[in-house]
């Protein structure tokens, strides 16, 4: 049975940091892409940011370019994402998610397992 477990979401005040863990089991880990979403309500979930099955290649969501960063440790079957210089806007229901293929990775139809989600909320 897969699992991804996601953690280190809370409340942080704007300029603040947090750090996101998603530990992986149940699945060939290294064989996989991650991805992190983020979804308000009323809306559809949307790409923030991805990592290629070795850390090779990332990709991020314009709006948090210079401000996140994506990584991986496969020994530790575990995507983390820091996200810094935080704003209101990034308050969000953070998931993390895995995909096979690279070339689909801000597909959120694509991803094949999804983490139950943390909350993520920046107060201004």
């Amino acid at each position: 049975q897969v699992q991804l477990v996601e953690s280190g979401g809370g409340l942080v005040q704007a300029g603040g940091s947090l750090r996101l863990s998603c530990v992986a089991s149940g699945l060939p880990f290294s064989s996989y892409a991650m991805g992190w979403f983020q979804q308000t309500p009323g809306k559809e979930r949307e790409f923030v940011t991805a990592i290629s099955s070795l850390g090779g290649s990332t990709d991020y969501a314009d709006s948090v370019k210079g401000r996140f960063t994506i990584s991986r440790d496969n020994a530790k079957n575990t995507v983390y994402l820091q996200m810094n210089s935080l704003k209101p806007e990034d308050t969000a229901v953070y998931y993390c998610a895995a995909v096979y293929n690279w070339r689909r990775v801000r597909q959120v139809n694509d991803y094949r397992y999804w983490g139950q989600g943390t909350q993520v909320t920046v107060s201004s």
